[in-house]
């Protein structure tokens, strides 16, 4: 045997450890040029939102009446609305809002939902009943009615307007959690691990749960996406952010009398939400297709 061989033998298991799920999942997902151009996107909305305070010289709330109007120029990058603020200052702190309002709805619509949808689909019966007639009832009316319903009730403010998002979505992932433990309860491991008297609980959270997470990333990315819009639509109806917060979808309300004389205050803050939305749905499919390559063939 030479040597060439021989190293040629050593180089195969360190090459195997450097494998990995996680591993190769990133490197599929790097690979994926569309969902590289969501993951840069979002990026670059997180960061402009956590150096907010840096990169403008004004403050969201400062007006100059003097200046009201004005179109995007040196001095205000993208032009000042009716009250004489920097769009560019309230744009970049309304990513802020959304994406707070965002990631903040879609835990919570997860965190119940699959606390809820893992219940009803390992217990069955009347637990499984009782819980899939309340999925069924609040997925019986459009998600943005049933929100403003449930802020009309709890009265119009951001905080309000993240609780009706998220209870809004929760059947969604409910519905997708239980569908998966419906398949994985039949599962070998599973029979197993009662035989030798694992505990419901641990059974659950321990062997159940972790082999759900997968769809639950892939929604929740993309339900991110989705809630960010149900936040500006409720901030556009009056319903979310109140003044003098810049939420995209109040600001887009309060302009849209201009949208002919003065355009760049309804552009900026429509485009960051189309860019926002974009990102997210560009991400979520990168790892669906990751998560699950045989996808893309169908």
């Amino acid at each position: 045997m030479t040597q060439a061989s021989l190293g040629t033998g050593s180089d195969r298991p360190a090459k195997m450890v450097r494998s990995g799920p996680w591993r190769d999942g990133i490197r599929l997902f790097m690979r994926n040029r569309t969902a590289v151009v969501g993951l840069i996107i979002v990026l670059l909305f997180i960061v402009l939102a956590l150096i907010a305070p840096w990169i403008t010289g004004y403050e969201y709330t400062a007006q100059v009446l003097a200046d009201r109007l004005q179109p995007p120029s040196a001095k205000h990058w993208f032009g000042t609305d009716d009250l004489g603020r920097d769009i560019f200052t309230r744009t970049i702190y309304g990513a802020r809002i959304s994406l707070w309002v965002g990631f903040l709805s879609v835990i919570g619509s997860i965190v119940i939902g699959t606390l809820l949808g893992i219940v009803a689909g390992f217990y069955g019966k009347w637990v499984d009943m009782i819980i899939s007639r309340v999925f069924d009832i609040l997925l019986a009316f459009p998600g943005i009615l049933l929100a403003i319903a449930i802020v009309a009730i709890l009265g119009p403010s951001l905080q309000n307007a993240l609780y009706a998002i998220a209870i809004v979505n929760i059947p969604t992932y409910g519905r997708l959690v239980r569908a998966r433990v419906l398949s994985l309860r039949q599962e070998e491991f599973i029979t197993a691990a009662r035989a030798i008297g694992v505990r419901d609980a641990r059974l659950l959270f321990r062997h159940i749960l972790p082999n759900s997470l997968t769809p639950l990333i892939v929604q929740g990315t993309l339900g991110v996406a989705t809630a960010i819009i149900e936040a500006a639509g409720l901030g556009f109806l009056g319903l979310g952010a109140q003044p003098p917060e810049p939420e995209w979808g109040k600001m887009l309300s309060d302009s849209r009398q201009f949208i002919q004389t003065a355009p760049w205050t309804v552009i900026f803050p429509g485009v960051c939400i189309l860019l926002t939305s974009l990102g997210f749905n560009l991400m979520g499919d990168g790892l669906r297709d990751t998560f699950d390559p045989k996808l893309k063939n169908r």
